[in-house]
């Protein structure tokens, strides 16, 4: 009673307190947290309410679930859109190579009559909250795979003065004690000064963790939040620190409200704070599990203007604190960088392993000079690294899409020597940061290959999607591991349900799947089910479409007798359009492609004979198609062009060239021999197999001459013999439709449709071209090592070399 009389004459006073009333009225209600395991940028909770909650009046539980949520605080994906891949593209480093939320809020009002207290308000925020460090270092993401993400606070003792080692836990009190301290908050009352209050919040986060539950729910301890609210603008800065240290081991939800009104008071005094007191109070948001946009806003711009104080410590620790904040203000990036530089020599390998993921966290894109130093100091510490630094480095690598040959050199020895002690979540970036990089190392594969079947009852479906995707991307076979794929399929049927909060999980396994030519029917029916077809397309932050399109394509090709869902007609036109219309804006309007479209017109005798599409538009790639009739002639097959063209016959009668070395015998025989010289090639020209194992054909540069004709053979190459290139060669046994037609589909692709350094095509392509051979087609291949070559040389060359390429596919 005598409680409740206080709490009746307290709250009016509330009003006194501009915005705190209604603070109050807001956190009356009752939610507890409880965390599951964490990643990098995507969060996974479970919330557990609390056993008197289903009984109170007004209580509400909002569901709220949506896809790789990207608010600025999680984008991912990279990433795991990172991964995770997906997400990085509007932040992504000038020099690249190319090319979960679970909201439950909980809202009563407490009816004074029944002399009700006010409770603490667990709400889970809808858009800023991530997990409590102190809570994820206390209960590990895995059992058995124990990862210190704070492990670099350990390598210098500076750090001692702006962070918090939650390895150091307070000397430990008595319940007794606890509760002395409780009766003097009952006894004092509003006449608590600020160091009493920071004081008793001191000695409380002393307590034994065990205990912690008991004081959070203590109507005295509520009463003492009240009152170091009532006198935050009293308290100094080192008391208002305290409290806020104190709050982290009493292990306090990240979304009290009370937390607010502290981070509004932290950043109203920052000019009036140092350097290491704003880190500290970062760092201690951090470990609360808090969110503190406008805190870190004001601390960057301090940061700004003190650039002279920032030593080691304190750099790591900013870029530690920016990549939780998952964000690095533009004008910060460039001192930052020159800062990094200065200091890189003096890092610690656990030090570099915090940078990397701090700048992959914060998508903060420096030079490419900048990236190969870091990972050039990363690569000369691999072997003192933990598995947690080098995973880093991966992630900063995936995310700068840079390609560092001795670090992945050095990764090919180190994964297989630590994978066996390493954690799912580890393994998957380490094979998501090879497929994002286009490395095919089979050391690498193999390794997490072997390790991933032991721990299938810890895998999420993220990562076993995620997992799934990568190796299909780099086109791992099931025979080179028996067990690898039935696992990671077995583990995505036993987290069905999990697709209903991320559809894009399950789609992103089944496209890796289908890279690799395995389609599990049950996992595809459902994915193409109209519920989860609908549940796909709701989602704002993800552009679901293409995958569910490219998905639904391959089923139809690779399944002829699949009888189950499929997508909408209106849906699949949709997509392809769209799929088009960007194609025609980008791959279209490449060089080599422009370039092997004109060469194909002028050797086939028009522009009627090459179409320029989408054959497949689910592969999202293009082509240059070629029907040609079983006399090796080419059949008309642009249906855009109506141009009239002009056949072999007249176009010779019109040709003063042609006429003159027609009339002349000049006992010059077309043969291969004679195309390979002009080519500067060897005799034989072999069409790219299956296999894709041909080596790249030594093509010199030739400097043109004025008429561009004249070869290294000495041979004057006239329009007459350019004539000649385009006379059509027998059919051999080439794969021809019911009407004697042979369809080519000619490819032209980059080096990012490849591993790297590799003759093998990444997993998507793979699929393209056997599914190009089941639509009818013959797959005329234009690699990237002899076709890029030959855009230096003169027109005739490439006409030799189209003519090699066309018709040495057909035998």
């Amino acid at each position: 009673m005598m409680a409740a009389c206080v709490l009746c004459r307290r709250v009016p006073r509330l009003r006194c307190l501009p915005g705190l009333r209604k603070e109050f009225i807001q956190a009356q209600h009752v939610h507890v947290k409880r965390l599951d395991e964490t990643d990098d940028l995507e969060g996974k909770e479970r919330v557990l309410q609390d056993q008197e909650a289903s009984s109170l009046e007004g209580y509400r539980l909002h569901y709220n679930p949506t896809s790789y949520h990207h608010s600025m605080w999680n984008s991912a994906a990279s990433t795991d859109s990172e991964e995770d891949e997906q997400f990085l593209s509007a932040l992504t480093p000038t020099f690249w190579q190319q090319s979960n939320r679970y909201s439950v809020s909980c809202s009563r009002h407490l009816s004074s009559s029944k002399n009700t207290l006010l409770d603490l308000a667990f709400n889970k925020s809808p858009e800023l909250e991530t997990p409590s460090v102190l809570s994820h270092h206390r209960k590990p993401t895995t059992p058995d795979v124990k990862v210190d993400t704070r492990a670099f606070l350990k390598c210098r003792s500076a750090y001692a003065a702006f962070t918090l080692d939650l390895t150091q836990r307070p000397c430990s009190i008595k319940w007794e004690e606890a509760v002395l301290l409780l009766k003097k908050v009952a006894v004092l009352k509003g006449s608590l000064k600020t160091s009493d209050v920071s004081q008793i919040f001191t000695e409380l986060s002393r307590l034994h963790p065990d205990k912690m539950s008991l004081v959070r729910s203590d109507q005295r301890f509520i009463m003492l939040l009240r009152y170091s609210v009532e006198h935050l603008r009293l308290f100094t800065e080192h008391e208002l620190l305290e409290v806020l240290q104190a709050i982290v081991w009493l292990d306090m939800p990240s979304t009290h409200t009370v937390l607010s009104l502290y981070e509004a008071e932290l950043s109203r005094r920052v000019h009036q704070m140092n350097l290491h007191q704003l880190l500290l109070a970062a760092d201690l948001w951090r470990c609360i599990g808090k969110q503190v946009p406008q805190f870190l806003r004001h601390l960057y711009e301090s940061v700004l203007l003190n650039l002279g104080q920032i030593g080691v410590p304190e750099l790591v620790q900013l870029l530690y604190i920016m990549g939780e904040g998952r964000k690095c203000p533009t004008d910060l990036i460039r001192p930052l960088e020159q800062l990094l530089m200065r200091h890189l020599p003096q890092l610690y390998p656990e030090e570099v392993g915090i940078v990397c993921l701090g700048l992959f966290k914060s998508q903060t894109s420096i030079s490419e000079s900048a990236v190969t130093c870091i990972v050039d100091k990363a690569y000369a510490l691999v072997e003192e690294m933990s598995d947690f630094a080098m995973v880093n480095v991966l992630k900063f690598l995936r995310f700068s899409y840079l390609y560092h040959r001795l670090w992945m050199e050095a990764m090919a020895q180190e994964v297989p020597r630590r994978a066996h002690r390493m954690g799912i979540q580890g393994l998957m970036h380490v094979a998501l940061a090879c497929s994002a990089l286009h490395c095919h190392n089979d050391n690498i594969l193999m390794a997490i290959a072997e390790r991933v079947p032991s721990l299938a009852s810890q895998c999420r479906s993220k990562d076993s999607c995620k997992l799934l995707w990568a190796f299909g991307t780099l086109g791992f076979q099931s025979v080179q591991s028996s067990s690898f794929y039935p696992t990671l399929i077995a583990s995505l049927r036993q987290r069905k349900a999990e697709f209903q909060r991320y559809p894009e999980h399950l789609l992103t396994g089944l496209l890796g799947l289908a890279f690799v030519s395995q389609f599990p029917k049950d996992l595809i029916e459902l994915a193409l089910s109209p519920d989860f077809v609908n549940l796909a397309l709701k989602s704002t932050q993800l552009e679901l479409k293409k995958d569910l399109f490219t998905l639904d394509r391959a089923v139809a090709l690779e399944l002829p007798q699949w009888t189950g869902p499929r997508l909408s007609s209106e849906l699949r036109e949709d997509v392809a359009k769209m799929l088009w219309k960007f194609a025609q804006s980008d791959v279209c309007q490449k060089p080599e492609v422009q370039e092997a479209e004109s060469a194909l017109r002028d050797l086939l005798g028009g522009e009627t004979y090459v179409h320029k599409r989408m054959i497949l538009p689910h592969t999202r790639t293009i082509d240059l198609e070629v029907h040609l009739d079983s006399t090796g002639q080419p059949i008309p097959v642009n249906p855009e062009s109506h141009a009239p063209t002009i056949s072999h016959e007249d176009s010779s009668t019109k040709s003063p060239n042609n006429q003159g070395w027609g009339k002349k015998n000049l006992g010059v025989t077309l043969t291969d021999d004679l195309l390979a010289q002009l080519m500067n090639t060897k005799k034989s020209i072999e069409p790219l197999t299956q296999s894709y194992t041909l080596k790249p054909t030594s093509l010199h540069r030739v400097e043109q001459d004025e008429g561009e004709s004249l070869f290294n053979t000495g041979l004057d190459l006239t329009s007459g013999i350019t004539k000649a290139l385009t006379k059509a060669s027998r059919l051999g046994s080439a794969l021809q439709d019911s009407e004697g037609t042979v369809k080519l589909a000619i490819q032209v692709p980059s080096r990012n449709h490849y591993c790297y350094q590799s003759q093998q095509l990444l997993g998507l392509h793979v699929m393209k071209r056997r599914q190009l051979k089941l639509a009818g087609y013959r797959v005329v291949e234009l690699s990237y090592q002899e076709w890029f070559p030959m855009l230096r040389k003169s027109r005739a060359e490439k006409l030799a070399y189209l003519h090699c390429k066309v018709y040495n596919s057909l035998s």
